[in-house]
């Protein structure tokens, strides 16, 4: 079930960097955050660890489904563009995407090689990174910029679950309140680009 939770993840993310219209990209982002849920709460049964359990339930409500359902809402309040252009053809990111995990896959493989379990699931979410970072600056718009930026927060929210088999409920905490802090930078910056736009 984690192999196949991980697999979607990734696939989200992938499929996100190929996605042309602004509200498939909230969905992927959605269906992103959702495997990261459903992948939270199966390691906290797994290992019983209820702080797991709960900030899977936690990032399945916030991330799965508020933070899409505000991106929506922002994305009609100010009119936004629902094509979504990349700066990079497709064509390039689909010789960039492979060469990006074989290149992570290389890059992890001191760190795998101390970890006596999860060592590929390691190499996944530091690839996961990366592939976020390139959904960040393949766009001009700035929606897409935010969900790339959310992506990074998920990805590190992977890493350090996977890697520790758990994260401190405090450190979960302060990141799900620097992702409501962003969801007012966000309003913000959307304003901004339909001031821009006037």
């Amino acid at each position: 079930m984690t192999s196949f939770l991980i697999g979607l993840f990734l696939a989200t993310l992938i499929t996100a960097l190929f996605t042309m219209r602004l509200y498939r990209l909230i969905l992927w982002y959605s269906l992103n955050s959702l495997s990261l849920a459903l992948l939270a709460i199966t390691i906290g049964f797994h290992i019983g660890d209820n702080s797991m359990i709960v900030s899977g339930f936690f990032t399945l409500l916030l991330k799965a489904i508020f933070i899409p359902y505000i991106l929506k809402r922002i994305s009609l309040r100010f009119s936004l563009s629902r094509q979504i252009e990349p700066n990079i053809p497709v064509y390039y990111s689909i010789m960039l995407i492979p060469a990006l995990l074989v290149f992570t896959f290389y890059l992890a493989e001191p760190i795998t090689n101390m970890l006596s379990s999860n060592a590929n699931y390691v190499a996944i979410s530091i690839s996961s990174l990366f592939l976020s970072l390139l959904l960040m600056i393949e766009h001009k718009n700035i929606a897409p910029k935010i969900i790339g930026f959310l992506s990074i927060e998920n990805s590190l929210f992977l890493l350090g679950t996977i890697a520790t088999n758990g994260m401190p409920m405090l450190i979960e905490l302060g990141i799900f309140f620097d992702l409501l802090m962003a969801i007012v930078v966000i309003n913000l910056l959307f304003k901004q680009e339909e001031e821009v736009k006037e």
